[in-house]
């Protein structure tokens, strides 16, 4: 039986600190917190993270990637349906790197190079939403007057990106468990294309409620 290497200290390191920072808040785990679970000194974990600000902007660069990535799929919504899985999509990146959200106001406060990627991430954010609603228009999904398109698309980017803000404030103790992952995903997602639905046509309109009602989210 062939072994699988194992893996690279500095891989190990981000994969623990993800998974502390979305349990704890990034403001509630220190790095020796971080190289206590790791079992490895904090002299190993300086080496390959000099400062607790290196561990973030480390795993903030993947989560810039996958975003920028996923963000180029709203040019191919053209029905309610694309646009409930670009939606879903969207949620679960953001979940998964979901400390960034939950503590995105104190993460800017101290930390420039976050400030200035996450003006860049909702410029592209509010790019791809008018996208999106640029082809349900085109699709015949939606009418919606052109002059309601930037304002529509920066409310559902609010929602977007203040979501689990509010899963956080409603339940403070439970809402951004593992547990609860696939509920206030579909609520995010139910939530932000609700706000096109007064601009549907009618079948899509009805195609939007019977998904949302299929994935019940509460």
């Amino acid at each position: 039986m062939v072994k699988k290497a194992p893996r690279r200290t500095a891989e190990r390191i981000l994969e623990v600190t993800l998974v502390l920072f979305n349990r704890f808040g990034e403001p509630n785990v220190s790095t020796t917190l971080i190289s206590n679970e790791l079992n490895i000194s904090p002299g190993n974990l300086y080496y390959h993270y000099p400062a607790k600000d290196e561990l973030i902007n480390a795993l903030f660069d993947r989560f810039e990637r996958g975003l920028n990535d996923l963000l180029g799929a709203s040019d191919d919504v053209r029905n309610v349906e694309d646009a409930w899985f670009f939606m879903h999509t969207l949620f679960e990146l953001i979940w998964q790197y979901r400390f960034l959200y939950r503590d995105l106001n104190d993460l800017l406060s101290k930390n420039r190079r976050l400030e200035t990627h996450f003006q860049s991430i909702v410029k592209n954010k509010t790019r791809a939403v008018r996208a999106l609603l640029d082809g349900l228009r085109r699709g015949g999904a939606l009418q919606m007057d052109s002059r309601e398109m930037d304002p529509t698309a920066t409310s559902m980017v609010v929602v977007l990106t203040y979501w689990l803000s509010f899963e956080y404030v409603r339940d403070p103790r439970n809402a951004l468990e593992p547990a609860n992952a696939q509920s206030a995903l579909l609520r995010g997602a139910k939530h932000v294309l609700n706000l096109i639905s007064p601009y549907l046509e009618p079948g899509q309109r009805a195609h939007l409620i019977g998904l949302a009602d299929a994935y019940n989210p509460a």
